[in-house]
């Protein structure tokens, strides 16, 4: 009977024997930090957004959309503009 291999042992020994690490691997390669993985991509702002259901005119919505990519900020900003004033503190 024949000794079981271990899932995942190295087949190489040598540390010279190890595989080129392209620009590609590097591309997939997973970064962590301690246990923990980190995710590409944009970070976590401090303070989110909310996702909310709104029903505007058809018309408005598309005069927005027409504007292209950040049609959506666009809303926000305008919405922001419309929005009564706070009081600070």
């Amino acid at each position: 009977m024949t000794k079981k291999s271990v899932a995942g042992a190295s087949t190489w020994m040598d540390p010279d024997d190890a595989p080129e690490l392209t620009a590609e691997w590097m591309a997939r390669a997973e970064i962590r930090e301690g246990d923990k993985v980190v995710r590409r991509g944009r970070p976590k702002l401090a303070v989110t957004k909310q996702l909310v259901s709104l029903r505007i005119d058809q018309d408005v919505l598309q005069a927005f959309r027409e504007t292209g990519p950040g049609w959506q900020s666009k809303v926000n900003a305008a919405l922001r503009k419309a929005a009564p004033k706070r009081k600070a503190g």
